[in-house]
């Protein structure tokens, strides 16, 4: 049974940091892509990042181009989301993802989020 589960959120003034965590469990870690998804309030769930399987490949929603960072541990079975100069518009439930491919089905894995506030 796939499990995700999201860590690190919290509130921060803007210009802040936080690093979320997510630790995953139930299918083989480094052999899948894994994404951050953010979902503010009223709004549609959105891609923040994604890194492929082995790490070398990654990508960035604009809106975080330059400020966040996708990363994983395929030792530790986790995948990071380092954040930097946060701000008020960052505020949102994170979640973590991965998509698998099982015999031609589509398997979707979402953890149950962690909420980041970016306020003064």
């Amino acid at each position: 049974q796939v499990q995700l589960a999201e860590s690190g959120g919290g509130s921060v003034q803007p210009g802040g940091s936080l690093r979320l965590s997510c630790a995953a469990s139930g299918f083989t870690f480094s052999s899948y892509a894994m994404s951050w998804y953010r979902q503010a309030p009223g709004k549609e769930r959105e891609l923040v990042a994604s890194i492929a399987g082995g790490g070398a490949n990654t990508n960035y929603a604009d809106s975080v181009k330059g400020r966040f960072t996708i990363s994983r541990d395929n030792a530790k079975n986790t995948v990071y989301l380092q954040m930097i100069s946060l701000k008020p518009e960052d505020t949102a439930v994170y979640y973590c993802n991965v998509v698998r491919w099982i015999a031609g089905i589509r398997y979707t894995s979402w953890g149950q989020g962690t909420q980041v506030t970016v306020s003064s």
